[in-house]
Formats: C-alpha cells, sequence, structure tokens
C-alpha cells in the first residue's frame, strides 16, 4: 500500500535520538541528597570535589554546608567556589578553573541555579582544552527551576559584556540531584520566575526542530503542571510536594536529548539571551517578558514564519490544560499566550523592559542579535514586540 504524501510531509526523514551520553542518573525526592551523591561519586569514580554556586546561597543559607558535610564524610571534598555571579561572567570561570585545579579535583558539584551549573560547564570545557585530557565530571544539583543541568551548553558573559557559549556532549552534568528540601531557601521571585523558565523551555520545545515527538508529549504534561503547581507554590511556599512536583516539571520542560545538529530553541530564548547579558535582567524574568508575546506573535504570523503544524502543537496545550478549543488554531494559540500572561501576572512577576533600564533605541540591535542576521523578514516585527515590553 501506497504511504499518503501527507505522512511523508509529517515524517520527512528516518530519525534517531540519542540522550546525553555522560548522564548516568537523575535522583529526585525530599532529602534524597544525603543517598544520591555518594552514590553518584561512586558511579563516577570520582574523589575530590570542588563545590561551585553562588555567594547568596553559600552566605545566607545552610544548604552548601550540608553538600560539604556530605562530601567531608566521604573525605572527597576539596574546596568551595562561590564568585559566581548571574550570567555566568568568564572572570569567574577563569578563577573557578584555577582553584579546580589547585585543589587537584576530579569532579565538580555544582549547587544553585542555571549560572553556577553552566560555570561548571564551561570550567570542565577549558580545562579539557588545557589539558588535552578527558573531559572531567558535573553533579548537579539544582535550587531552582532553570533546567540548566539537562543541557550540553554552557553560556557565560564574555569580558565585552556578550553572551556566549561553549558547547560539547561532554560537558553535560554526568548526574542530577533532585531534592526540594534544598530549595525552600530560594527567592520566591528567583523561584517562580524560573518556573516561567522552564515554562518556556516546554512550551517553545513544541516547535523545536529535531525534538522527537514522543518528548513532546511529555512537554505537555511539564506545562500543566507549571500551570498547577507555580501558584499553589507561591500560595503555600514551605510545601515540598510542591517544589518536588515542580522539579520533576522542570526535568520535563526540557528533557536531556543529545541533537544530531544544532537546534535553536526559540525567538522568547534568543530574545532572553541578548536582554539578559547586555541589561542584567535575570533569564527567569525574560521569559516572564518574552514568551507570552513570542506565543502571540507565532498565532498571528502566516506560514512559513508560523506553520500550520507549529501552530496545532502549541494550540493542542489547550487540551492538557483542560480547557476548550477556541475552535481555530490560531485563536488556541493567542489564548494560550493570554494564559502565560495571566500566570506572570498572577505570581506578581510583571515587569517591563523600562525597570530594566533598556533603551529604545537599542531594541533594533537587539532584535538583529536575536535573529543572527542583517535584514531578516521578521526585523520589525520584533522590534515592534520590543517596543510594547
Amino acid at each position: 500500500m501506497a504511504v499518503p504524501e501527507s505522512t511523508r510531509a509529517a515524517y520527512p526523514h528516518a530519525r534517531t535520538t540519542a540522550y546525553n551520553d555522560p548522564l548516568k542518573g537523575v535522583y529526585y525526592g525530599p532529602g534524597c541528597v544525603s543517598d544520591a551523591l555518594p552514590k553518584l561519586l561512586d558511579r563516577l569514580g570520582a574523589k575530590k570535589a570542588l563545590i561551585v554556586t553562588g555567594k547568596s546561597l553559600s552566605q545566607k543559607t545552610d544548604v552548601i554546608k550540608k553538600v560539604e558535610e556530605i562530601l567531608r564524610k566521604r573525605d572527597a571534598y576539596g574546596a568551595t567556589f562561590i564568585d559566581i555571579g548571574q550570567h555566568t561572567p568568564v572572570a569567574g570561570i577563569d578563577a573557578g578553573l584555577k582553584q579546580f585545579k589547585e585543589v587537584g579535583a576530579d569532579v565538580i558539584v555544582a549547587v544553585g541555579g542555571g549560572s553556577p551549573i553552566d560555570a561548571a560547564k564551561a570550567i570542565l570545557y577549558f580545562h579539557q582544552q588545557e589539558t588535552g585530557g578527558e573531559t572531567l565530571k558535573q553533579i548537579a544539583i539544582p535550587t531552582t527551576l532553570s533546567a540548566a543541568e539537562y543541557s550540553n551548553g554552557a553560556g557565560y558573559t564574555n569580558k565585552e559584556g556578550v553572551k556566549t557559549a561553549v558547547s560539547s556532549i561532554d560537558i553535560a552534568p554526568a548526574g542530577v540531584i533532585l531534592d526540594a528540601e534544598l530549595t525552600v531557601s530560594t527567592p520566591e521571585r528567583l523561584w517562580l520566575s524560573t518556573g516561567i523558565r522552564a515554562l518556556d523551555h516546554a512550551v517553545e520545545s513544541l516547535t523545536r526542530p529535531l525534538v522527537p515527538i514522543p518528548v513532546k508529549y511529555m512537554f505537555y504534561q511539564a506545562i500543566a503542571d507549571l500551570f498547577t503547581y507555580l501558584p499553589l507554590s507561591k500560595a503555600e511556599p514551605s510545601n515540598i510536594t510542591y517544589r518536588q512536583k515542580l522539579q520533576i516539571a522542570s526535568w520535563m520542560s526540557i528533557w536531556p536529548i543529545q541533537f544530531p545538529k544544532y537546534s535553536a530553541i526559540g525567538l522568547s530564548h534568543a530574545l532572553g539571551h541578548k536582554l539578559g547579558a547586555a541589561y542584567g535582567i535575570p533569564h527567569g524574568i525574560t521569559s516572564c517578558l518574552t514568551l507570552a508575546p513570542v506565543v502571540a506573535l507565532k498565532a498571528a504570523l502566516p506560514p512559513p514564519a508560523s506553520t500550520d503544524e507549529d501552530k496545532e502543537w502549541l494550540a493542542n496545550s489547550l487540551f492538557y490544560l483542560r480547557l476548550e478549543s477556541t475552535g481555530s488554531k490560531a485563536g488556541d494559540v493567542k489564548k494560550l499566550s493570554e494564559l502565560i500572561a495571566k500566570l506572570v501576572v498572577d505570581l506578581d512577576l510583571k515587569s517591563t523592559l523600562e525597570e530594566y533600564k533598556v533603551p529604545k533605541e537599542d531594541l533594533p540591535t537587539v532584535a538583529e542579535l536575536a535573529v543572527g542576521v542583517k535584514g531578516h523578514p521578521l526585523h520589525d516585527v520584533i522590534v515592534k514586540l520590543l517596543q510594547q515590553l
């Protein structure tokens, strides 16, 4: 029997999917760090760890002390490096690499949000470049919902203040520990806004090239859980059950896939990277600013800028949110954008570019950097979008 042309169009060529090769395990559950960290050290054959984190987590909470104690019991504690700032300035990476070598560490335990986890990836990347040997490993213990622990790219800010990145399958964390008890001291705005960042991952990945179809259905569950548990977590900040469900939703929002070639997440992420690095806007807040307007733009744009298939993937989110269709794909995508905008408001995360002192005259450059080329057909449309933020 002949295969219909419509089916061939939907599946243009055979695909295979691999998961991040270094990943040896994801442990989750309240209090699991005590058992999970020693198990991962054994699995990796690691002898001495450098903890990489930020100043606030180290100086204002007992989270780092708990991790240090676990490592000391194993005689695996090397040192704690805390000079990692927002958006991962390269100076912190250089200093972290220096301390990594000085203490003779063979593994990094990164604790915190996306900045220390990305810093750890970059440190390991540059260490391998210097030594020419194997890439050493990272164990990630996230305390936010940004999901940096599942990617093999490390974004950081160079000396010129421009966001740049290194990428290698070998620098993806070899182990991830999702212990909700360690997130209770995370500031509310950071916790909730990185939840919107996870929502950004899930929503934009529905139309991301090369994402396997079964994984997209996992994104729908992530979207549903984030819409459900972010407001509940705001109402009950100490509820560990809600926090654990959000950590798992964050995991589902991006899933550790090894792409055969580069696959950009989407316009909301691209704009967020440029705005964040240049103007000091936290990544969670950039998603609060850009995700809903970008989804609305997807609803309005005609093919090929926004295909019917893309609209269908986004529109189907309403089913998983237990909401009725508006009767059209474009209408459903518009409704999704409105729901995202309302969630941001309900979480008290609404802000503007003006609050972060982003000059209006800079917006054409931001748009150009986000799309990566001059003369992009959507440049003016994106500038108009930015002007409304």
